[in-house]
């Protein structure tokens, strides 16, 4: 059954014999009420809504009544699936939710939120934050080409990167991909997210031994240590480090999913790692020896820790790698400001460098499709390319030309 929105006068009168006029919305044999803030006398509802000449003052009692009822049963046509817990959210909500850009962000976020995304969370809330600082009250007819571009340029001149503009315009499609608006006023086919450059963040193999033979203690040790780890697991990020758990390792074999894709695609890749002497000796030395299949290997997740609480105590590891991993870098002569990043990097490129297979590395990285790989490489080729291609002037050139 289909639900109803209808005007109902309360039976039991005030004090003074008028009547509040509410809204009765009905659904699955339950009836729930909503005020319209109009009193009227009995009789009163029945002239203002059939009277054919309306007076001034039946005239302006009609359009607020009707605008309350118009509300309920245009939440009610948009929403696919009703409840009344949902109806109640959009009733009393102050925007116009309909075409309310940082309303659908808004719950988009609490969606994120809801299946421990919250990292991404935190990018969209930045992200209609800046569209809100650009134009309060945005709307999702506002949002054309002229305004995308007039958007970015703002952005750039206020000092922001190409990719921070990216990052929040790409936020932007994904919440309007969710509304139901006409595809003929759809902005994004025309106009091109911008992508930053992708810059160098690779070591070479000799780099990469300089910083492995480091000789260091205490925290700078580790910090060293888990990097290493990043690299030699695929590229690892440092929220799934801290998510493995002893039940993802079978033999000499690791396997996981990313903490990033598993909640959003359902053919999300599982990773497939090859364990190394290296990576086994670093599982010894930190790791936390459990029988229980189901226990974290090392010691910064704790079950019983919330979403939130794991986005900070990631964070907080990440910048304590960055801050051990520049200062090793500069201990041995490595003029780069390397990172978790690097080890991402790093791993993609030699591997490339090596000869193997683009669909291979794709697979390892746990890449959606080649093209997102290929963008992911591009960049690091022209220092491979330069060294290719040195055979074309490898001749005899004792004869000028």
């Amino acid at each position: 059954m289909k639900p109803t929105a209808e005007f109902y006068l309360e039976p039991r009168p005030k004090g003074n014999e008028l009547h509040n006029v509410k809204i009765r919305v009905y659904f699955n044999r339950k009836y729930q009420y909503y005020s319209t803030g109009i009193d009227l006398k009995l009789g009163e509802l029945e002239k203002i809504l059939n009277a054919r000449r309306k007076t001034d003052e039946q005239k302006e009692l009609y359009f607020k009544l009707n605008k309350y009822l118009t509300k309920a049963n245009d939440i009610i046509k948009k929403l696919d699936v009703f409840s009344f817990e949902k109806f109640d959210k959009i009733y009393f909500e102050g925007r116009d939710v309909f075409k309310s850009v940082s309303y659908a962000f808004d719950r988009y976020v609490e969606d994120l939120e809801t299946e421990g995304r919250i990292g991404t969370a935190s990018n969209y809330r930045a992200a209609i934050r800046s569209l809100e600082e650009f134009k309060h009250g945005l709307k999702f007819s506002d949002i054309t080409i002229s305004f995308l571009k007039k958007y970015e340029q703002w952005m750039l001149e206020g000092g922001h990167s190409i990719t921070t503009v990216g990052m929040y315009l790409r936020a932007l499609r994904a919440v309007y991909n969710q509304q139901n608006i006409d595809r003929s006023l759809y902005p994004f086919e025309k106009y091109e997210i911008p992508t930053g450059k992708n810059i160098k963040k690779a070591l070479t193999l000799n780099e990469i031994s300089l910083i492995y033979n480091y000789k260091a203690t205490g925290t700078e040790a580790m910090a060293r240590d888990y990097w290493m780890f990043l690299y030699l697991c695929n590229g690892m990020n440092v929220k799934d480090f801290c998510s493995l758990k002893w039940e993802n390792i079978s033999g000499d074999i690791l396997t996981y999913q990313r903490e990033k894709t598993k909640r959003t695609r359902r053919d999300s890749k599982k990773i497939v790692v090859s364990l190394k002497p290296e990576t086994w000796k670093i599982i010894n030395k930190y790791g936390k020896r459990s029988i229980v299949p189901d226990s974290y290997i090392f010691p910064h997740y704790e079950n019983e820790m919330t979403p939130e609480r794991k986005q900070e105590v990631s964070q907080q590891l990440i910048k304590t790698i960055n801050k051990y991993m520049k200062r090793i870098a500069r201990n041995v002569g490595i003029n780069k400001e390397v990172t978790t990043y690097y080890a991402r990097h790093s791993f993609a490129t030699i591997l490339k460098q090596s000869g193997a297979d683009i669909s291979m590395i794709s697979d390892l990285l746990g890449h959606s499709n080649l093209s997102v790989t290929e963008n992911y490489l591009d960049g690091f080729e022209n220092d491979q390319i330069k060294k290719q291609t040195d055979v074309l002037t490898s001749f005899n050139k004792k004869t000028a030309l």
